[in-house]
């Protein structure tokens, strides 16, 4: 069993088996990334587990470190249930744009379907920061161009010791 923590009247803090965790201290891979992950569809907690099994046995991802799971309300289209949100480290052979598409069939694999913006969703997952890379095209910028708004990634990143 897992522990909980309300921040405040709109924020819960959730430590549970392996969120939050630290996992190989040794990477052969170059790059380090941070993954944003979150969900209110179904049994999210579950399928972050799930995720987690299933980034462990890609060959080209080693992950680091997994942080508390926050569950906080909705942005945007509120209409909707509260979100759990997370932030894995990862380590990684692929390149910033090869990780998203990656992240996208992840996505895919686990449920995600994109009817429109801020809607519910099963899993999204979000490219917070790709080593020290700043870019900006049509499918992506790094660092995220809204991480510093985000109390759903500002608080995993501070309390795995990020940022």
């Amino acid at each position: 069993m897992g522990t909980v923590r309300k921040l405040s009247a709109t924020l819960t803090l959730f430590s549970e088996a392996a969120f939050p965790a630290s996992y190989k201290t040794i990477t052969h891979f170059r790059h380090r990334a941070i993954v944003g992950i979150g969900g209110n569809v179904g049994d999210v907690k579950r399928r972050f587990h799930h995720l987690l099994i299933y980034l462990k046995r890609q060959p080209n991802i080693d992950v680091l470190h997994t942080a508390p799971i926050l569950q906080n309300p909705p942005f945007g289209y509120r209409e909707q249930e509260d979100f759990l949100n997370s932030v894995i480290e990862v380590s990684t052979s692929m390149r910033p744009r090869e990780l998203l598409e990656f992240l996208l069939r992840v996505e895919k694999r686990f449920g995600r379907r994109r009817s429109f913006a801020n809607a519910p969703r099963t899993l999204d997952l979000d490219l917070i920061f790709f080593d020290k890379v700043k870019m900006k095209t049509p499918r992506l910028t790094l660092p995220h161009p809204h991480w510093q708004e985000r109390e759903s990634v500002l608080i995993p990143l501070k309390l795995i010791g990020m940022r």
